[in-house]
């Protein structure tokens, strides 16, 4: 289905400039079917973007960069393009999601923890040094 929008909106370009994903991966969003509904087309058939696309594609991200797979985002806009009825589903995915989220931002606290110690024993060592 093609939704033709007012002329209001944003290009693509415009898109990926205020979002800082390239076209290439917004129209890969839309095809694969990631997006909450279908982008709007001109009469002549290329996208507009409007505000609540972007904050979509702005949450999208926020899940990709936090390492939610391609599929757990299809299936979480899946049910968001579904509609109210559904909370349940999304609330479950979203609390696995957080909870792998937290578990990684623990690995990297300790891990950064390894490495402070490490720049103290080599800040020591070259303060020794200096005196």
């Amino acid at each position: 289905m093609t939704v033709t929008a007012p002329v209001e909106g944003m290009t693509i370009a415009e898109a990926a400039e205020r979002t800082g994903l390239t076209p290439h991966t917004l129209r890969y969003y839309e095809r694969d079917g990631l997006m909450l509904r279908s982008v709007g087309r001109t009469t002549s058939g290329h996208r507009v973007y409007t505000d609540r696309d972007l904050t979509w594609v702005t949450m999208l991200t926020r899940l990709r960069a936090t390492g939610m797979s391609i599929r757990e985002v299809k299936a979480y806009a899946a049910l968001c393009r579904q509609g109210a009825g559904n909370e349940a589903e999304r609330l479950a995915l979203l609390q696995t999601h957080r909870a792998r989220v937290l578990a990684q931002l623990a690995e990297v606290h300790e891990h950064l923890e390894a490495i402070d110690v490490k720049i103290g024993m080599y800040a020591s060592t070259m303060a020794r040094a200096d005196t």
